[in-house]
């Protein structure tokens, strides 16, 4: 089965590949001419559901709905101290020109105001899938504790100031493999493997 990916973010990219290994994955510009979608959605799975959906119908507007199905992730991580911000704003939490690092930054700032420096959190992946036979969606779950230093450069978003429950160290200390068995968006990838088995 051929999978376009709702994404252009290489480092998801990368561990969805890793993850979907039996599958045919390719980015986003792979296949198309990538395209602004707008995610005005309340819920990680209403963004995820309107990602992998506009890419579908782009799909079928090429004459490829038979060949390809769509498959997208919203994710994000909530900070219990914070009303549960940034939640899905994570990407954009800093503003309309966020960064990676801007990002990291303000919520180490947000943490500082309270005189907190660390915070229960935990990281929601919502995975969709768009095809002919209708719309489906999974989420996965990673639950632990924020920090206000970061830690680590293996990743990206809030990688270097998120510690696993069960883990002394941050995702971002963490290799690739230790990553991969306890990432939010593994497990919302291994529920997802049920529903591309049924596609198919």
């Amino acid at each position: 089965m051929k999978i376009v990916l709702a994404t252009s973010n290489l480092g998801k990219v990368k561990e969805i590949k890793e993850l979907l290994k039996d599958h045919e994955i390719y980015a986003l510009s792979e296949i198309l001419t990538p395209f602004e979608i707008v995610e005005d959605g309340t819920s990680f799975k209403d963004n995820a559901l309107i990602k992998s959906r506009a890419v579908f119908e782009a799909l079928r507007k090429k004459g490829l709905e038979n060949e390809f199905i769509s498959l997208s992730d919203d994710s994000g991580i909530s900070v219990e101290a914070l009303g549960f911000a940034p939640g899905i704003y994570s990407a954009r939490y800093s503003g309309a020109n966020a960064t990676d690092a801007s990002n990291r930054a303000k919520l180490i700032a947000n943490l500082d105001a309270l005189n907190l420096d660390r915070a229960s959190a935990f990281y929601t992946a919502c995975i969709a899938v768009s095809s002919n036979l209708g719309d489906f969606t999974v989420h996965g779950f990673m639950h632990g504790t924020v920090i206000c230093q970061e830690c680590g450069s293996n990743g990206f978003g809030y990688d270097s100031l998120f510690i696993p429950k069960g883990f002394t160290h941050t995702l971002g200390e963490l290799d690739d493999a230790a990553k991969l068995k306890i990432s939010h968006r593994s497990k919302g990838l291994e529920l997802i493997k049920y529903v591309l088995k049924g596609l198919e």
